[in-house]
């Protein structure tokens, strides 16, 4: 019974090892820095050319009658900007 205990605790330190990139980020976090107004246009920039992606690869696949009504909106008002 002990053993198999040692054993467990030894494949849960290994593993803690090996993720510990995950289970640092998990728990804490980066925090965000104060960003610049260049640094916030660009992030704000890159979300919606991302969103601006999504809506054609959509539109793509089976053409601009695969988009809702709202996405249709959501793409103009993205595409004006």
């Amino acid at each position: 019974m002990s053993d198999l205990f040692i054993l467990i605790i030894i494949i849960v330190v290994i593993l803690a090892f090996i993720y510990r990139g995950r289970i640092r980020n998990r728990f804490f976090p980066a925090k965000q820095k104060n960003l610049t107004i260049d640094d916030r246009f660009n992030a704000d920039k890159r979300e919606r050319e991302k969103e601006i992606d999504r809506l054609l690869s959509k539109m793509g696949k089976n053409g601009i009658n695969d988009l809702s009504p709202k996405e249709r909106k959501r793409l103009d008002e993205l595409s004006k900007k």
